[in-house]
């Protein structure tokens, strides 16, 4: 059952900077293959790239121009042609701002973009050309996602409906990958931490988290449901002490849970408690913390939604649409979050701008280098230690619980 409604009235829904629309023609609504499954930017974010259905991948310089978001064309552009359904997309190699200059990889290589497939290969491009680099093979189902460790080298974590993680080291050429081999079910996605650590993993019909090791590759814990439910989404906070888990159930709505990864303890849990007669067309498919500030965007088939953490504050909320998207992503310096729709299409918002606290800054320089145990073994306050651990967050809200017309 749902908990008493918390209500955080937004006064203005964020404002529709752009859209680009796919080259190929309108087609009915529900149409597969049509879908932007993944919209990403570069980690510099000079770049943007979208699948717009049907195998092909735009890429374009960003910020875009006035041209570039009124008609599809531009001479800057590039069109990449997959022949097979694109399901996710990955920069690389990407730099985390927080990882130590002495722990990065330093090499200089050109920004590539990987690209999973529905065959289960994963075709990479290199950018500033548009070239077909490689093709990596060895998944037997589609590549549901892909993500780039954030520590400047060239390992791609790869998920896949053939029931493995993939981790592999582009740098060096014809090395085989490492398989990380435990669910029986789909992979459906995968996010690493931001001091490269860990991976955690998501299945489709599987109630639990899977947390691995990127270091040793072996598995570490899961983080268990006690309620059958399907797993959409996963991402990791800046510093990495905050997992985001996405999941949702035809029949009760969906869920959005804040855990704490390295104790394994639920903090928080976002629940959907729409009165609709249609809750299997109303999925969380996507979330993403922003790299600015403790931003949470979620994204189900109506709206975009942007929880403000550390305000306990809902600050954006999209007017609700039927043929909403299916993914976002933050540009990497804020500011933008793009959303990928159900019919090849892309949206581009603009996010409130809001500066975080000093306390906030201060609390994640610290959590990116020390776990939660080795936060409170410190001689601090209580009130210090639940702050810095993240415990200070309600127990349980609901964001969104309202009735729509149809």
């Amino acid at each position: 059952m749902c908990a008493p409604a918390q209500t955080h009235n937004v006064k203005e829904p964020p404002e529709l900077l752009a859209e680009l629309k796919a080259a190929h023609r309108p087609r009915l609504y529900g149409t597969p293959d049509c879908e932007t499954w993944s919209a990403r930017f570069s980690p510099d974010g000079s770049y943007f790239a979208w699948s717009m259905g049907f195998g092909v991948i735009k890429l374009l310089p960003w910020p875009l121009t006035s041209r570039d978001s009124a008609e599809s064309g531009c001479s800057k552009e590039k069109i990449l042609n997959c022949r097979f359904l694109v399901w996710a997309l990955a920069f690389g190699p990407c730099t985390s701002t927080r990882v130590d200059s002495a722990h990065q990889h330093r090499q200089d290589h050109e920004l590539l973009l990987a690209a999973g497939l529905h065959n289960g290969s994963i075709q990479v491009w290199l950018v500033s050309t548009g070239n077909l680099q490689f093709t990596l093979t060895g998944h037997q189902a589609p590549v549901r996602d892909l993500v780039f460790s954030p520590n400047g080298s060239l390992t791609l974590i790869s998920a896949s409906r053939d029931k493995t993680l993939r981790i592999w080291d582009l740098g060096k050429k014809g090395a085989s990958p490492h398989v990380l081999r435990g669910p029986n079910y789909w992979v459906f996605r995968c996010a690493v931490s931001p001091d490269s650590s860990v991976i955690a993993s998501v299945c489709n019909l599987d109630s639990k988290v899977y947390l691995w090791s990127l270091r040793s590759y072996t598995f570490m814990k899961h983080l268990t449901y006690d309620h059958e439910r399907t797993m959409a989404s996963c991402d990791f906070s800046q510093d990495g002490a905050l997992l985001a888990i996405a999941s949702y159930h035809s029949n009760t709505g969906w869920w959005l849970d804040l855990w704490d990864p390295y104790t394994a303890d639920l903090l928080t849990r976002v629940q959907d408690c729409e009165v609709c007669a249609y809750r299997s067309d109303n999925l969380l498919t996507s979330l993403s913390f922003s790299p600015v500030g403790l931003l949470l965007a979620f994204k189900d088939y109506r709206a975009l939604q942007i929880w403000d953490v550390e305000r306990d504050k809902l600050v954006a909320d999209t007017d609700h649409n039927r043929a909403g998207g299916v993914c976002c992503a933050f540009h990497p310096q804020g500011g933008v979050i793009a959303t990928g729709c159900r019919d090849g299409h892309v949206k581009f918002w603009k996010v409130p701008h809001l500066v975080p606290s000093l306390r906030h800054l201060c609390r994640v320089a610290l959590r990116f280098s020390i776990s939660t145990y080795q936060v409170e073994a410190l001689p601090l306050p209580t009130k210090i230690l639940e702050y810095l651990t993240y415990r200070d967050v309600p127990k349980q809200k609901i964001l969104y619980c309202k009735e729509h017309g149809r």
